[in-house]
């Protein structure tokens, strides 16, 4: 396969060319700005939150279950190796990684669906608008600025890593055509334009992938782990089939933890082997000459190939009736969603319930305490979530 030069390629992100922060500061003698924009979401109250997220399992369910917060490095760890391979920037693209989940409330999914429900009228939910609000505002740990002013390079990857927003029109566009753009994502780009029109970098495209990379490799260990189905199962998709015929035929007699362990481990290799050639061959058809032709292109430059992008869809397609929405899943998420639709309406009908300084700060308007109360709810664990349902509630669902 081919491998592109160690030196970073002259489409890569250049932190000496940056676009730069909302707040000027002054450059760190020791770290460039992307690395330092790592450092910066690394110490942030909302990553080490992350590690009492659900990914799929509450934490009630075991401790080998992935997290918020183990799923984003292990996002992380594909991604700077796809980084490297690709001659790209591997701090761009590991902050990328990093931030791309802060935004998600506690229960994953189920949390992200109760809230949008909750504020359906009220400006609605994104989980890419809220990751934008915690690391422009609702962080609060530096005494000039709110956020963590991180550079424009690292908000476009965190806002667009899925690919643009709008049309070069302006109106909204993909899964966003249809629900509009939230206000919190139109009002930040008043202020620090970051054209929503364009693709982002390559290297955020690349911790785009790697989160498809992840999701589906450690959801599979999870679900064999969960017995939520067999490795036989996962005969129905023949890249598996394969991997395991593969896997028996040069280990025959492995236990089945080191059996599902090895075949999870070469899932995980043959989908960023596929990345890499892939991107290669669109990267050599384009020929960009800087980053900014990564951004005006016709479609993204880092992907799976057309066979690969199939066995994701398969992969998924099984994942979903047997994980996502097995019988014993469906009903933990169903009472969590329940616990994030009692808080809301709680703190809106007696806002001084939130803590501290949330409490002395309310917006005046119904919409604005809204936003206020799932800025709360979304900043949450799992764990905080249920003991404030339970301190306000007679009787709160045990998640098990």
């Amino acid at each position: 396969m081919p491998v592109l030069p160690r030196s970073n390629a002259i489409y890569a992100a250049d932190p000496a060319r940056s676009r730069g922060r909302l707040h000027a500061e002054p450059p760190s003698p020791t770290r460039s700005d992307f690395r330092r924009d790592c450092d910066r979401i690394i110490h942030s109250t909302a990553f080490r939150r992350l590690a009492h997220k659900t990914q799929v399992f509450v934490y009630h369910e075991g401790d080998h279950y992935r997290t918020r917060l183990t799923h984003t490095l292990e996002v992380t760890q594909i991604a700077r190796s796809l980084a490297r391979a690709l001659a790209l920037d591997e701090d761009l693209a590991e902050v990328s990684a990093l931030g791309h989940d802060l935004g998600h409330p506690p229960f994953g999914h189920a949390g992200e669906r109760a809230l949008g429900e909750c504020m359906k009228d009220l400006g609605g939910f994104d989980h890419n608008a809220q990751t934008l609000a915690v690391v422009t505002d609702l962080e609060r740990r530096y005494a000039d600025f709110n956020g963590l002013n991180l550079t424009w390079e690292t908000l476009e990857g965190l806002l667009k890593h899925n690919g643009p927003l709008t049309d070069r029109s302006g109106e909204p566009a993909g899964r966003y055509a249809k629900r509009g753009i939230s206000a919190t994502i139109t009002d930040y780009c008043k202020r620090h334009d970051l054209m929503t029109h364009t693709f982002a970098s390559a290297e955020a495209q690349v911790a785009a992938i790697s989160d498809d990379i992840a999701y589906d490799a450690h959801d599979i260990d999870d679900g064999l782990r969960a017995g939520l189905f067999a490795l036989g199962d996962l005969a129905a998709v023949p890249f598996i089939d394969a991997i395991v015929c593969e896997v028996d035929a040069s280990h025959p007699g492995l236990s089945e933890l080191r059996r599902s362990h090895e075949v999870v481990r070469r899932i995980i290799t043959r989908m960023i082997e596929d990345v890499i050639a892939e991107s290669i061959a669109r990267l050599g058809a384009l020929e960009p000459l800087d980053a900014d032709a990564i951004r005006n292109a016709d479609g993204p430059m880092v992907g799976f190939s057309q066979t690969m992008s199939a066995t994701d869809r398969a992969i998924k397609a099984f994942l979903s009736p047997r994980m996502y929405r097995h019988a014993r899943v469906m009903r933990i998420m169903t009472a969590a969603e329940d616990v994030v639709r009692d808080l809301f309406r709680a703190y809106l009908r007696h806002p001084r319930e939130l803590p501290g300084e949330r409490s002395q700060e309310l917006a005046s308007d119904e919409a604005g305490r809204a936003r206020q109360v799932a800025n709360f709810i979304a900043g949450m664990t799992d764990r905080y979530a249920l003991i404030e349902h339970a301190r306000l509630f007679d009787s709160t669902p045990e998640l098990v």
